[in-house]
């Protein structure tokens, strides 16, 4: 097909698009075409500060545009077999591999990880879409008898929008829409105002594979998402963030009474037992304390450890994360990355002030961050806080950067109810070399998702989500793709 114009004069090839994606220019996907919108808006590279491309800043009307296509896309993507559904995925999880170098420069040209992180992200996503592309909900037979069959099944629920976080904007963002539109839904992206590059992009690659509004991406700022949370015809809202922004999602959707899944933030502890092998855990404990700059929900944010173990433990720790470099994300020895953004950067600066003014004892770091010598970058150096009181801001809050608070313990009981006293329960995990041990402990702890002697693994086909005010619902799995279905029950009744 010879490249043509659309109607917003941007000159495009196959499905609207060119066949080869380039990554220099952005623009919103609404029903398999580029649009531009009036306004424009950029944001910057964490690690330098200096400005990324301009982004559509999309109206109400853009809004109600891909709503459309995408209740329009539904109404013939929804009878379309699960088998070739499955086979769109797989497609498009190889068009993925296929500009895998593309997108793990912009990822970390937006939100800052290290390339390593970044192919490690895209490589996760494309494993997502490829497993769920196999996934089915099954259909349950309630009753079979001579007189009636009652089948219990799951329908889909239509239109989807999901509401992307700036820390893992391509895994997070494949994650909904796998689930989405294997279970027969359409769905449109609205990424983070703070990373919309990739989404887009996400978005753009899709529509070579999908028929019209089945995937669609609109960026914008602050009050795009309101405008899909209070949309009368988008049926479900999937939501990764904040807990205090997931309570403002739930109250917008219960006017239309939408579905919703919340997976919100997190505080999750780790208890490290008087038994384990201090010398094997410590890395693994350092990578899973500050991975990403330790701007993961699921990260180690508290670290309980038995007073018999303490000094050698913390000692081990501080020397481990030592040899972690802070720097930009091209940087290939760089472990620790920027803070992604100025508003993120502020609040770990407000935490990093308590250590004065609190008189909490640093293991190691503990500076409050400069910008470097050109005044760039958003960069703190890891820090550790030795043994601060329970009721400190460093413990009962999610600092979401990289600053770690490691407590003592000494009675079973008392760390559990410690590891317990949160109001965010996403994940929580126990390490010990008695294995019994470690899952009576586990299996008291309040969380969605709970490990012995690991923390973060997480797996397609495995659901997830938090308890408390961590979120609501599940994602992934079966269980997760319920969540994108209506449940129906079919009585049929064989004689009349």
């Amino acid at each position: 097909m010879s490249p043509s114009a659309t109607s917003n004069g941007v000159t495009n090839g196959v499905n609207g698009h060119s066949e080869k994606l380039e990554f220099e220019t952005f623009h919103n996907v609404i029903n398999n075409e580029l649009t531009k919108t009036a306004k424009t808006r950029h944001n910057i590279n964490p690690a330098t500060t200096e400005p990324n491309p301009e982004v559509p800043v999309s109206t109400r009307e853009d809004v109600d545009r891909a709503v459309a296509a995408a209740r329009e896309a539904f109404r013939s993507w929804s009878k379309v077999s699960f088998e070739e559904r499955g086979q769109k995925l797989v497609e498009y999880a190889d068009a993925i591999d296929g500009y895998k170098d593309d997108f793990a420069k912009l990822l970390t040209s937006e939100q800052g990880k290290p390339l390593a992180q970044s192919y490690q992200e895209i490589d996760m996503a494309t494993s997502w879409l490829r497993a769920f592309s196999t996934m089915k909900v099954p259909e349950e037979v309630v009753e079979d008898n001579e007189d009636r069959q009652i089948i219990h099944r799951n329908v889909p629920l239509g239109v989807v929008a999901g509401l992307i976080p700036w820390n893992y904007p391509i895994l997070l963002a494949t994650g909904k829409i796998a689930p989405a539109l294997i279970t027969a839904n359409t769905i449109i992206i609205k990424p983070s105002p703070y990373t919309p590059y990739c989404n887009l992009k996400l978005a753009e690659l899709a529509a070579q594979i999908f028929p019209p509004g089945v995937v669609q991406a609109l960026s914008g700022e602050e009050d795009l998402g309101p405008m899909f949370t209070a949309h009368p015809d988008v049926d479900k809202i999937a939501f990764t963030g904040s807990s205090a922004t997931g309570k403002k999602v739930m109250a917008a959707c219960a006017p239309t009474l939408k579905r919703l899944t919340l997976e919100l933030g997190g505080n999750d502890p780790a208890i490290i037992c008087d038994d384990v092998d201090v010398e094997a855990i410590i890395p693994k404990i350092a990578i899973l304390s500050f991975l990403c700059c330790a701007q993961i929900c699921m990260m180690i944010k508290r670290l309980y450890v038995h007073e018999a173990i303490y000094p050698r433990f913390i000692a081990a720790l501080v020397e481990q994360t030592k040899g972690f470099k802070v720097g930009p994300g091209t940087d290939p020895d760089t472990f620790i990355g920027p803070v992604q953004n100025s508003m993120q950067f502020e609040k770990v600066k407000d935490m990093y002030s308590q250590i004065a003014t609190q008189n909490w004892t640093p293991a190691l770091g503990g500076e409050m961050p400069e910008m470097d010598p050109q005044g760039k970058g958003y960069f703190f150096q890891p820090t550790i806080i030795d043994d601060p009181p329970e009721d400190s801001r460093i413990v009962t809050e999610e600092p979401f950067g990289p600053i770690l608070p490691v407590l003592k313990w000494r009675d079973e009981e008392d760390v559990l109810r410690k590891a317990n006293d949160s109001k965010m329960g996403l994940g929580a995990s126990v390490w010990s070399g008695d294995v019994a041990r470690a899952t009576r402990m586990a299996k008291r702890l309040e969380a969605g998702t709970v490990w012995v002697n690991s923390h973060f693994d997480v797996a397609p086909g495995v659901p997830f989500g938090g308890h408390k005010e961590s979120g609501i619902g599940m994602e992934w799995g079966v269980l997760g793709l319920k969540a994108y279905c209506n449940p129906q029950t079919l009585w049929l009744k064989k004689t009349v």
